[in-house]
């Protein structure tokens, strides 16, 4: 029963974490405007997110306004990654049911 909970906890916060990212890499690529709120607030919201991740690639800019952040998607991937492991570990310390022989 602990045991899906905290699969579902770790499961809700990845999916909010990619949320979070792929808008981010979204609203980047459109050149969406950063004074508009929902954007800064998706900028700002995911500013946390890419704190370790900040200056590993730099952004690539296509055509006059379009960006493609490469930080954020390796954000994305190391996070899923980091999900994987975590869920790995909770499985693994679950103790397996008992089977009874008749």
């Amino acid at each position: 029963m602990l045991n899906r909970f905290v699969l579902g906890l770790i499961n809700f916060f990845l999916a909010l974490v990619e949320i979070f990212l792929a808008l981010r890499v979204l609203l980047r690529f459109f050149a969406a405007n950063p004074t508009n709120h929902f954007v800064s607030w998706v900028y700002n919201s995911s500013d946390v997110l890419m704190q370790p991740f900040r200056g590993i690639f730099p952004p690539t800019v296509i055509g006059r306004d379009h960006v493609i952040d490469f930080s954020a998607l390796f954000a994305m991937l190391i996070y899923a990654i980091l999900a994987m492991f975590l869920v790995w570990i909770v499985t693994l310390l679950t103790p397996k049911p008992v089977v009874k022989k008749k």
